[in-house]
């Protein structure tokens, strides 16, 4: 967990002067003056206090409202602001929610999800739904229990709903049963890592079937060879439970491959109604005799977390759903349906129906409203930093508020060159006046809508489009000008309009996209600022962001003060110029040299024999009619080659050949587990180690001291899996991993548990080949190397080694599943490899 440090007691004071009222559905008095134009924008300083609830469930117990999340991590919190975690993951015994997790839970991981398959070694129980039932009938015979409907998975297909129940919101929560089953087959099948017969009777369908429930099996399960037809049915994650206008329970569960289902369940027991026979619905939509109506989805397409949310208002249900890959570069993002029954078609605003046609592309389908996006900072802007965004913002549930109306997203989301990083977010919805959602574009802080004067809404704004697509990349904001004549200018042109006390009315090209504005806290600024939030019939979703209205003058000042390019004095690697300043100032440069380096950055690093080299860089800022410049004295180092301190060629020992570090030594399936075995193999250059997938090497102490080392070695890999390391160093919280296919696309990287830093390769390298691996850090700036060739250039890479009592290893870490392969030759540099030292290391 990730959490933020309290603010100072000047802070405190400060938030005890603001006029805010108990509750977080309640906020700060509007003043005499909140409607009178010119007045700064005032409202509740937030003290966000971040936890990491991935996939979160959000419900409100008395004055707390909790979110539940997947590996068994929860949080609470009383304003939706400041949350505290309160779980202790996968501990067993002694889990704070299940007690003897794996006892207690036995029933459903006897299918899947614990020491199997792909939670070999450990626990998968993800995507918990957390639902108050104040009609069921608990073992003494009394009403009322809180549920939780966890999903227990040992593949992507594999998996089960189980539901355990507790009087305390807080656990511990008693297992009741097990409820649906996927990826079952025909006859006997097993997956790898796994004891667990897959034949269909080894889940509750054959009690089904007894009980007189089903019939028998529906043969349409299974594909020809007789494996479980994942394009047409679910894979049994990602529950939710609703009530309907009527106070009718329902369950809506599924994700990716066969879609999203939907099943009746019984109030009194919290199990499910399956249909029992199979059809179809008015519209042609599937309903199987086990997991019930098919509500969207389907075809081995994206789509996860369904969230069920009836607006008494609007007399909709709407059904909010995310697409793509969860991971950083998976395009994770949030769309949302509707329907006039609980049991659908949820539509669109196109009309499109949540259930594809076909084995059809699903980015046109649903509204987005929130997918990969950055308000970046510019030079000059207040604040610090790059700005403000998400990547891969999804798996939401809905708070409701029922007195005030207020509505509530709640998901997680990772962050801009942050890596796999997660943490939890809250964001206001709104109704626009089609009765759609639009989401806020900056946190909740506790901040409701109200009354806003159109003179306060002219002026410069950052803006987003999430249009409908779904990848890597990060929606990165434009300057807009809403005019005193009620045009737009700017990256985008067209009219805007308030109707009613806070409305939007935005046209841009022709399409009208219709919202709220709003006044929500910049964490970046750290002020509070006017936004809007739209959307349009085509299901796109619009944000914009109000900037300070500064002068020409001021705005070139602000740049000035503010640029910088930090040690100019020691440059070894580009330099990232910046071309765009404050209020869309640009910036030009001019080299003195272009031979040392260009108006682009780029450097020319001499040879050792030239020595340094000098050049001047100057910037030019101008805004308008005003123009300053500031100029930077460069310092290009040159090339020097790093000083070789170990080496471990594995020809039939682990030894230091070069140095004084001594021996490595056999380790088992964990840096601290023994029992392993190592052997030797040819290698690149005599022997080479073979690692057996169950074993690893535990390298001397202090190989890396500082923040100015190389590593370089030989591997050959007979398997990959995600995140097996090769070369690993580092303490639990700070690390770093060279894996040979790490979670970014698969590809090989890089990685630093230390913030979470990516440094990926363009490819995966290849199985039963050799590669040569080798990477540089030199105070900050990471180069990564394949074959001789460089793969990538970053800065800021954090410094795991300085002051540090390092554990360094090859083929295991604490966690993830052992290398198994080769590695060859293993060379440890003080300070960065020289380009002929990469070419002569990496010649085979």
């Amino acid at each position: 967990m990730k959490s933020i440090i309290g603010k100072s007691i000047l802070l405190f004071l400060v938030c005890m002067l603001i006029p805010v009222t108990v509750g977080a559905t309640k906020n700060s008095q509007q003043s005499d003056n909140s409607n009178k134009p010119g007045q700064p924008l005032e409202g509740p300083v937030p003290n966000f206090e971040n936890v990491s609830v991935h996939d979160p469930s959000i419900i409100k117990d008395g004055d707390t409202f909790y979110a539940f999340g997947t590996h068994i991590e929860a949080a609470k919190s009383k304003d939706l602001i400041s949350w505290e975690r309160f779980t202790n993951g996968y501990t067993t015994p002694g889990n704070e929610l299940y007690g003897d997790l794996s006892e207690n839970l036995a029933g459903s991981f006897e299918w899947a999800g614990e020491n199997d398959a792909d939670s070999t070694g450990g626990f998968a129980v993800w995507a918990p739904e957390i639902f108050y039932n104040k009609h069921y009938v608990n073992e003494d015979g009394s009403k009322g229990a809180y549920m939780i409907y966890y999903s227990a998975s040992s593949t992507y297909i594999r998996s089960a709903i189980g539901y355990a129940v507790s009087q305390n919101i807080e656990g511990p929560y008693e297992y009741v049963d097990t409820e649906i089953y996927s990826g079952f087959t025909k006859e006997e099948a097993y997956d790898n890592n796994s004891t667990v017969n897959k034949q269909w009777e080894n889940t509750n369908i054959s009690t089904l079937i007894d009980e007189g429930t089903l019939t028998k099996e529906n043969q349409n399960w299974f594909n020809n060879g007789g494996s479980f037809n994942n394009a047409m049915y679910p894979n049994a994650i990602d529950a939710n439970l609703f009530y309907d206008e009527n106070g009718k329970l329902w369950m809506t569960y599924g994700s990716w491959s066969g879609g999203i289902f939907l099943l009746e369940v019984d109030k009194e027991t919290g199990q499910v109604i399956h249909p029992e026979e199979d059809g179809e619905t008015e519209d042609g939509r599937m309903i199987d005799r086990y997991f019930g109506t098919k509500i969207a989805g389907g075809y081995t397409k994206s789509g996860e977390g369904p969230y069920v949310v009836y607006n008494e208002k609007t007399g909709y249900y709407y059904l909010y759903m995310t697409y793509g890959w969860l991971g950083a570069d998976g395009g994770y993002n949030m769309r949302v349906f509707r329907a006039t029954d609980p049991e659908g078609p949820y539509l669109d605003a196109q009309g499109q129906d949540a259930v594809l046609p076909g084995n059809v592309s699903n980015h046109t389908y649903g509204n987005k409203i929130m997918g990969n996006f950055m308000f970046d900072r510019k030079v000059g802007e207040p604040g610090t930093g790059d700005g403000y965004g998400y990547v891969s913002p999804g798996h939401n549930s809905v708070y409701q508020d029922e007195e005030t109306g207020e509505q509530f997203l709640v998901f997680h989301t990772r962050f801009p060159n942050q890596g796999e990083v997660h943490e939890m977010r809250v964001h206001s919805i709104f109704m626009n006046e089609d009765d759609w959602p639009v989401v806020s574009p900056h946190r909740y802080t506790g901040k409701e809508l109200e009354k806003v004067n159109s003179q306060d809404l002219v002026g410069l704004y950052k803006y987003i489009n999430h249009g409908k697509e779904y990848s890597a990349e990060i929606e990165t904001s434009e300057y807009i000008t809403l005019e005193k004549n009620n045009k737009i200018s700017g990256a985008v042109e067209g009219e805007w309009k308030k109707t009613g006390h806070n409305k939007a009315e935005i046209t841009i090209d022709g399409e009208t996209f219709k919202g709220v504005f709003v006044p929500q806290w910049d964490q970046t600024s750290e002020q509070y600022v006017m936004t809007f939030t739209a959307m349009s019939d085509e299901g796109i979703a619009i944000w914009g962001s109000k900037q300070e209205n500064r002068s020409d003058a001021e705005v070139v000042q602000a740049i000035e003060e503010e640029l910088d390019l930090g040690n100019t004095e020691e440059v070894v690697s580009d330099l990232e110029l910046p071309t765009t300043g404050a209020n869309g100032a640009t910036v030009s440069w001019e080299t003195s040299d272009e031979s040392v380096i260009t108006n682009t950055g780029e450097i020319t690093r001499p040879s050792e024999e030239v020595g340094s080299l000098q050049a001047t860089l100057t910037a030019t800022i101008t805004q308008g009619d005003e123009t300053a410049t500031k100029s930077f004295e460069i310092t290009v180092l040159p090339y020097q080659n790093a000083e070789l301190t170990s080496h471990f060629p594995f020809d039939g020992n682990l030894s230091d050949q070069h140095g004084d570090f001594g021996a490595g030594t056999i380790t088992g399936d964990r840096i601290t587990n023994t029992g392993g075995s190592i052997s030797y193999a040819d290698g690149v250059s005599g022997q080479a180690l073979y690692f057996d997938g169950e074993s690893g090497v535990l390298l001397p102490d202090n190989l890396i001291t500082d923040h100015q080392y190389s590593v370089s070695f030989w591997v050959n890999p007979e398997e990959l899996s995600t995140y097996t390391t090769t070369f690993f160093g580092g303490e639990f919280s700070s690390w770093i991993s060279m894996l040979p296919q790490g979670p970014a696309s698969n590809r090989t990287m890089l990685w630093s548990g230390e913030a979470w830093y990516d440094a990926p390769s363009s490819y995966t390298i290849n199985t039963n080949e050799w590669t040569h691996v080798a990477f540089s850090v030199n105070n900050g700036t990471v180069k990564l190397y394949l074959n001789g060739e460089e793969e990538f250039v970053g800065s800021n890479f954090p410094d795991v080694f300085t002051n540090a009592n390092a554990d360094f290893s090859l083929g295991v870490n604490h966690w993830d599943t052992p290398f198994k392969g080769y590695i060859d030759n293993l060379q440890i540099f003080d300070g960065e490899l020289s380009p002929e030292q990469i070419n002569k290391l990496s010649a085979n």
